[in-house]
This record gives structure tokens, sequence and C-alpha cells, in this order.
């Protein structure tokens, strides 16, 4: 469902703030994978998100999304293929309009658009069943605004609005970084529903070492813009988090030091 392949990203070349954030990455995805990705600051996780995403082109190397080759593709083309949730709960949603004009507009996504009324009463029916599933008390508040949502909720919301479509590619960068423990629990719990349930091909990257080894069927970690490790069947199941940091040490012959990482395990 996904191939990379010799990835290579330096921003500002040529000046003395040259930075090479992917070195010559590749990573192939089968259809139904969900890989979870940890790494230090810097490593290129959310690099190479944007690079899939088409936020910016590589300098090098392809992106290949179901068989279609979208290197050069503009990010708004690209979108029809993916679902995508920020690690910035105010991201991913229009907080001025209503939790089912929100839903309404992802349902609408990659299609051809029409002048006729926003949503159907059919529709407001769906959305209130799916906003169920949440568990949150969202259907009986399908007029609310989304900027008045929590953070969690919001999340919630967004994951709901990134896999409406079922999407070929879901892509989630640190989603739930910026919410309190409890809440992040929940938005996991139903990350993980979601992608069982519609057999989602996943990326998720994760500061947490615990997550990554309990969520998805694969793990890969990265270091300076390359793949140090990727465990995936039996062996991500056994894994500790001991084992992933000698794993680290192995491949990389040096300690990994980064704290916002060490603190979460």
């Amino acid at each position: 469902m996904l191939k990379v392949k010799n990835l290579q990203k330096t921003f500002n070349p040529g000046t003395i703030n040259a930075k090479t954030a992917l070195c010559g990455l590749s990573l192939t995805l089968n259809e139904g994978d969900f890989v979870t990705v940890i790494g230090g600051n810097g490593a290129g996780k959310s690099t190479l998100l944007n690079a899939i995403a088409g936020v910016w082109k590589p300098d090098y190397g392809t992106v290949e999304i179901d068989g279609i080759d979208v290197t050069k593709m503009p990010e708004h083309k690209r979108a029809k293929f993916l679902g995508r949730v920020f690690q910035d709960p105010m991201k991913g949603t229009a907080p001025d309009m209503e939790i089912a004009e929100n839903l309404c507009i992802a349902a609408r996504r990659g299609t051809h658009r029409h002048l006729r009324w926003g949503f159907r009463a059919n529709e407001r029916k769906q959305y209130r069943e799916l906003l169920a599933t949440l568990e949150l008390g969202l259907e009986n508040r399908l007029s609310s605004k989304v900027g008045l949502l929590s953070g969690g909720q919001r999340q919630a919301v967004t994951l709901l609005m990134a896999t409406l479509r079922k999407p070929k590619l879901l892509l989630l960068d640190e989603h739930t970084a910026a919410l309190d423990p409890k809440t992040a629990s929940k938005v996991l719990s139903l990350t993980d529903k979601l992608v069982r349930e519609n057999n989602l091909t996943t990326l998720m990257i994760t500061h947490n070492m615990h997550d990554a080894i309990a969520y998805g069927n694969r793990l890969i970690m990265m270091h300076e813009g390359r793949i140090l490790i990727d465990v995936s069947g039996e062996e991500k199941k056994n894994l500790t988090i001991p084992d992933l940091l000698q794993l680290f040490e192995k491949a990389s012959g040096s300690e990994f030091t980064n704290d916002k990482v060490i603190l979460s395990k």
C-alpha cells in the first residue's frame, strides 16, 4: 500500500544551517499494516510523514501509494489517498463549524462538489451513530461548534473524519502527545479500534515506547534520517522496552538519550 524508495531530504542546502532529515530511507507497508514509528528529536519521523503527504518534495527518491507514483503529485491531490491526524488538536477541523458540518466535509473529500444542501437527514443519522461509538456523548451535540470541544473530544472527531472514507493510508503524527494520559489512552484505544475494524494501513508516530510496542503489528525506530530497527510479528509481540533500547544501542553504536522518549517509558 505504501512504497518509499531512497528518500532523501535536506533543508537549507548549501548553507551553514543545512540539515539532512532523511538519508536514502526506504520503507514498504503492506495493506493492513499498522506500523508504529519511534525515535528521538530530529530522527526524521515527521519529515517522513510530510514527504508522504506531499507537504514538501524529496530531493531524491520516490513515494508510491497503492501502486501510484505520487512523488510529484501536489499535496491537495494526494489528500484523496490519505487520512491524517496531527499532534495539535486544533488542526484537522474547522473550529467555527458544527461537528456535523466537519463530518460532512470529510465525507465529501475527493469527490466532485455540487450546489446543494450541505448534508441530508440520512447523513445526520449516520453521523449520530458514528459519534455514539466514541462514547463521549457527542452524538447529542451535532450542532455544537468543534472549537468548543475539549482536546480529547476534538482528536476523537478528527479521527472519525480521517477514517470516514477509509483512506488508502492513515498518518498519525503523535496525535495523543498533547493530551493528558487518561484522554490519550482513550484516543489510542479508539485509534486501534478504527484501524482494525476498517483494516486501515497506518503509520503512527509516537514518543512513547510503551505505546510503540503495545500497538500495531510492526515497529520501526528511526535515527538521523534512517531506519535502524524494524521488527514485526512474534518478535514485536515479545519485545520489551529494555530490549528496544538494547537493539538501538547495538544498531547505532551509542546510547539512546532522548529525554522525552525515555521519560515516557
